[in-house]
């Protein structure tokens, strides 16, 4: 090794830094209630049983907590099938917060009121949408709730001002 060489420190790797964030992401997804999420072992085998593939409970415990980072292609396969996401979610900044932001509506979504709202706004003329985009806005702002990020999309699919 020269002078100008150096070591990387884990540390350095935010890839690694992020995959036991993003793999507890995902789980908290699928399983909301904490008092209901399965352990390590009992997720382990669903992960066995919807998908064929091999992963123990202590290994996605080690996973979940980033005391091992070590994961192959194989198991990170497995992972994206049980959870429903592509391979790039655990090695891309960009995919993991597309897949995110499609995670959060579906989270959203399971609520019967969030989901009767947006039914019945549908149709709504733009000013309309705007103007109870606003309201909802603020009752968050009340409410001491963070604010939600915003599709940029208009429902033609297109980005505004394209």
């Amino acid at each position: 090794m020269t002078s100008g060489d150096r070591v990387p420190r884990q540390g350095d790797r935010p890839l690694l830094r992020a995959f036991d964030q993003r793999l507890n992401e995902l789980i908290a997804a699928i399983y909301p209630d904490e008092r209901k999420r399965p352990g390590y072992a009992r997720l382990a085998k669903e992960i066995r049983e919807t998908t064929g593939g091999s992963i123990s409970g202590t290994y996605l415990w080690e996973l979940a907590t980033g005391k091992k980072r070590n994961v192959t292609l194989e198991q990170l396969d497995v992972l994206a099938e049980f959870f429903g996401v592509p391979p790039e979610y655990f090695l891309s900044e960009e995919v993991a917060e597309r897949v995110n932001a499609q995670l959060a509506l579906a989270i959203a979504l399971r609520d019967t009121r969030v989901r009767n709202l947006a039914l019945r706004a549908d149709g709504l003329s733009a000013a309309t949408l705007d103007a109870l985009l606003t309201m909802v806005d603020e009752a968050r702002k009340v409410q001491n709730l963070s604010t939600v990020e915003t599709v940029a999309e208009t429902g033609d699919g297109k980005s505004p001002g394209k």
